[in-house]
């Protein structure tokens, strides 16, 4: 069971903006700021950490889990319009398992983060 995930970014502050817009959608907010160049986003408690290093150059793959396919869609438009590049419009992946529903944008730092729903919904 993963508890926690912290991505190192090279600019905190436009990462902050980045993920306070697009992760909106899903419930997530600025939680924590417990140092300078560190922000903790949750929705209960503060599960997902953005921290400073302008020198990074590592890329993630970042996965939300949401229970309604409109999660997604919303996911996906927040992210565009708060600068994300889409990296895979939402829809069916069905190469993963029949009722994965996902959608991919591409953050500030070039990480692919992305909003996915597995239930039986996703299907129709």
């Amino acid at each position: 069971m993963i508890d926690h995930l912290k991505l190192h970014v090279r600019d905190v502050e436009r990462s902050r903006a980045f993920y306070t817009a697009a992760l909106a959608p899903l419930g997530y907010r600025v939680m924590l700021e417990p140092a300078p160049g560190v922000v903790g986003l949750g929705a209960e408690r503060p599960d997902f950490w953005l921290a400073l290093d302008p020198a990074s150059t590592s890329v993630a793959h970042v996965a939300f889990r949401v229970d309604r396919t409109d999660r997604v869609d919303a996911f996906h438009r927040a992210a565009l319009d708060a600068g994300g590049r889409d990296n895979g419009a939402p829809g069916p992946r069905p190469q993963y398992h029949p009722r994965y529903y996902g959608a991919f944008v591409l953050d500030p730092d070039d990480n692919n983060v992305e909003a996915v729903c597995h239930a039986a919904e996703a299907a129709s």
